[in-house]
């Protein structure tokens, strides 16, 4: 029985009385000595109690879409096929080119996509589990295409493309489940008013143990920064009409992924023309479980700031970063600080609770400023 959907919710909803019910009809019952009859009904009172956490558990994480699957929430899954050594990737490389000889580019691979099966998702949003020929990560992709896509006039069109990074721990399907980001976005694109992106969702929870890649290259553990940048967004433009120049594409990021989103699209302004950080943090040991944050030199070379600081060019890049006091604003600050042109960044103050309900409420209008980044064509 999968983790998310409502089969295994209603069992743990079931669970509640009758934990109460076994409880209420053996309570009298228990014989014995008094210390076992007290052990007894100890275990009753736990029982209750862990059926009702259970639930509750369930209930949130349906909701916000926290933990994917079993593996994700045991630690007991490991997306890493391999750690190979990664090809350079050409300076001006656009979004998914991967460096190098064109003639020893891998060859296009042609996905197969199903329905995510998650009645929290639309119907509409596609999955394809990935082979990264590149970085050696496995892992699913979730694709959503705006209605333009289908439309015969626009069948010649190439479209212009955002990579979604949910936070940790996360699911690939947080930023249509939880934050409803193609129900929220499809009126505004039929209107005019959001530019008809493809949104791309990869999985980013890739290492078991409860560990964190922070969508980072970690020598001989896993390369989860080329999986993001790389081997996703090539997989992309060998299956859908996607635009390949790096002024279309952006990636956007709440909490852990809003890191994520502001140190890729710093990194690798060869790819990204923007990204969109909210409640975001820039020292990578802000989130515990982060392996980055552990090691000194991968801390310091991951930070934002630092990554504006030791360009050699500033990149051209757009950032739309939101946070609160305490939550994201002062970190915000620092890489406006520190960024110069062509480098550009909007800081907005937020305010509410670090959840997917603040971030969902932005979605609209931290799209409308995107568009301003890069409009419909």
């Amino acid at each position: 029985m999968q983790l998310t959907g409502t089969p295994f919710l209603i069992l743990t909803v079931i669970l509640v009385p009758v934990s109460i019910t076994v409880a209420l009809l053996f309570w009298g019952k228990v014989r014995g000595p008094n210390p076992v009859r007290i052990l007894s009904r100890l275990v009753m009172i736990m029982f209750c109690q862990v059926t009702a956490v259970l639930m509750v558990f369930v209930m949130v994480n349906n909701a916000n879409l926290i933990y994917g699957n079993w593996d994700d929430l045991l630690g007991t899954g490991d997306h890493v096929r391999a750690v190979p050594s990664l090809p350079p990737a050409e300076p001006g490389a656009p979004a998914g080119n991967q460096g190098g000889d064109a003639a020893k580019q891998p060859p296009k691979v042609t996905q197969k996509f199903a329905g995510v099966n998650d009645p929290a998702v639309p119907t509409d949003v596609q999955k394809t589990e990935l082979k990264g020929q590149v970085s050696g990560v496995d892992g699913e992709v979730l694709v959503w295409l705006p209605p333009q896509y289908n439309d015969p006039a626009f069948k010649d069109k190439k479209f212009p493309v955002v990579e979604l990074i949910p936070g940790y721990p996360g699911s690939s399907s947080t930023w249509y489940g939880t934050l409803k980001v193609s129900e929220q976005l499809k009126p505004l694109m039929q209107q005019g008013k959001v530019a008809p992106f493809i949104l791309v969702s990869p999985r980013t929870l890739l290492l078991g143990n409860h560990q964190d890649a922070g969508c980072t290259d970690i020598p001989g553990k896993i390369n989860a920064d080329a999986w993001i940048t790389r081997d996703v967004p090539q997989m992309v433009l060998d299956n859908f009409r996607a635009d390949p120049s790096s002024d279309r594409w952006a990636i956007a990021g709440y909490s852990a992924g809003a890191h994520c989103a502001a140190k890729l699209s710093l990194a690798h302004p060869n790819r990204y023309r923007a990204g969109i950080s909210m409640s975001g943090y820039n020292d990578p040991a802000a989130e515990s479980d982060s392996l980055v944050g552990k090691d000194p030199k991968l801390r310091e070379a991951n930070n934002p700031v630092n990554i504006l600081k030791t360009a050699q060019t500033p990149p051209k890049v757009n950032l739309f970063i939101s946070g609160k006091k305490g939550d994201g604003l002062e970190d915000a600050q620092a890489i406006a600080a520190a960024a110069k042109e062509p480098t550009k960044v909007q800081v907005q103050e937020s305010n509410g609770p670090h959840t997917t309900d603040l971030w969902k409420t932005m979605v609209p209008s931290v799209f409308e400023w995107l568009t301003g980044i890069i409009p419909a064509q």
